[in-house]
């Protein structure tokens, strides 16, 4: 496939903690690069910027859960509102750290 679905950037903010930028669509197809991605973050605090992401279904939430076994503690910023709302009805909000508005611009500032 020559267009990419999924971009991530990672980004070592110091020690113990990265920031993950996705940007496209987190689904069944792209899944398993977010997962790939996990096994390098065991132990760390993880950021995980969704503002750009324009699609998650169940496999990118369950990709979220993934890094969140893997890591030490995961964040989520950048939540859109559907986002939002799949995470609320599946119990994931409770599990998922999710950061509000005024958090995600002191976090990515």
């Amino acid at each position: 496939m020559s267009e990419q679905l999924l971009t991530i950037e990672a980004t070592r903010l110091d020690a113990g903690h990265v920031r993950l930028r996705l940007t496209g669509e987190l689904d069944y197809d792209t899944a398993p690069d977010l997962t790939a991605v996990a096994a390098d973050l065991r132990g760390d605090e993880v950021l995980i910027d969704l503002a750009g992401v324009s699609l998650c279904d169940s496999s990118g939430l369950s990709a979220l859960l993934v890094v969140q076994r893997s890591a030490r503690a995961i964040r989520l910023t950048g939540v859109s509102p559907q986002l939002q709302r799949m995470l609320d009805r599946t119990g994931l909000a409770e599990l998922l750290a999710v950061e509000q508005a005024d958090d995600d611009l002191r976090a990515t500032g």
